[in-house]
């Protein structure tokens, strides 16, 4: 949110360039144990939730993959515990039931704290104006009609002052009418304390990948290895990124949850629509680190953050892609995709989802 997107946003048009832009087998659904839900009786599913059955999987880039990037390299097994998760990213009606419940505020909303940004960003990094640092949030641009550079991604995002959960296209917008659209201009910090009131956590990046498998163990997509059928399956952008969406899936932008068929095991928008936040740090070495002898099991991810391309900043992996997603661009409607956001971002096309781990239910 502010500390990134503002100054990423406005070094910009400040001639002030302090941080690079990012370029950067079926039917076999793996071992069970007693974390099945079949086998523990009596366990009542959460409410909104889905069982993940344990199972042995490839995570990161598969096989044929030629949108995989050098993050997802290399594929390993790992074994994930059988756990419950959402059946769709966390909606406005059950973010706002949180806020009413707790009074809390997002990041997006609150005031913006020169002296504590500045401490995360390079010594020489000037001031911004006042009228610049006040609360908002990044937006979509959607009236770009032409690009000079798609290095630099500050020609489709808009600094909107005012632009939070309640307001996601700026003061003037409204969720009115949008119980359930994803929540949208959430930062780690937000997520966290929704997790915290509702008794969820975030899924590890491993945790997520199990969920978008389904009952299989080494797809691409949630659906299989058939790129072909994408706009009928994900909410992604369709034609010239960043300046024409045919819009071939009905979406031009953002989508109500259940606008697509589910994946194997009933979860819906796993791939598109809006990324999704993970508990575990973003570090471009993590899997060429791993020792994948044999399958790692339950992996926490990264014990420390790494990117070279927003060195100053702590993020966290973030997972499905969005409507922004394009072929042309950062492909990332793939299981295997990922990108880093700072523990403080927000945007119009980040949310969240919530597991239970059977740990918790005791």
């Amino acid at each position: 949110m502010k500390i990134k997107r503002i100054l990423n946003f406005f070094t910009c048009l400040l001639i002030i360039l302090f941080v690079a832009c990012k370029n950067d087998s079926k039917n076999n659904r793996g071992s069970t144990d007693k974390g099945d839900k079949e086998t523990v009786n009596p366990i009542n599913t959460p409410e909104g939730m889905i069982w993940v059955s344990k199972k042995t999987f490839i995570q990161g880039a598969k096989k044929g993959d030629k949108y995989a990037m050098h993050g997802e390299m290399p594929a390993h097994k790992v074994t994930v515990d059988g756990f419950f998760i959402d059946v769709t990213e966390v909606t406005n009606k059950q973010f706002k039931a949180f806020v009413d419940a707790t009074k809390y505020i997002t990041v997006a909303e609150r005031p913006v704290d020169w002296e504590a940004m500045k401490k995360e960003l390079p010594k020489s990094t000037p001031k911004p104006h006042d009228s610049i640092l006040q609360p908002g949030s990044l937006i979509f641009n959607k009236d770009v009609n032409k690009v000079a550079s798609m290095d630099n991604y500050t020609q489709w995002w808009t600094w909107k002052i005012g632009a939070s959960w309640k307001h996601p296209e700026g003061p003037e917008s409204s969720i009115e009418g949008k119980d359930n659209y994803p929540v949208v201009h959430i930062a780690l910090e937000d997520a966290l304390a929704y997790c915290k009131w509702a008794n969820r956590k975030l899924p590890t990046e491993a945790q997520w990948e199990s969920a978008a498998q389904g009952k299989d163990i080494d797809d691409i997509y949630t659906w299989g290895n058939n790129p072909e059928i994408l706009n009928a399956h994900a909410n992604t952008w369709q034609g010239v990124f960043p300046v024409k969406n045919e819009s071939k899936d009905g979406f031009e932008l953002i989508a109500p949850v259940k606008s697509y068929p589910p994946n194997s095991i009933g979860l819906y928008d796993m791939l598109g629509n809006v990324w999704e936040i993970t508990a575990d740090l973003f570090n471009v070495n993590y899997y060429k680190e791993l020792d994948s002898s044999q399958p790692i099991l339950n992996p926490k991810g990264a014990s420390t953050s790494f990117s070279p391309n927003n060195p100053y900043q702590v993020e966290h992996v973030i997972k499905g892609g969005s409507f922004l997603c394009n072929a042309s661009y950062c492909a990332s409607f793939r299981i295997s995709a990922k990108m880093g956001m700072s523990t403080d971002s927000g945007s119009d096309h980040i949310g969240f989802r919530t597991i239970v781990a059977l740990d918790m239910l005791e």
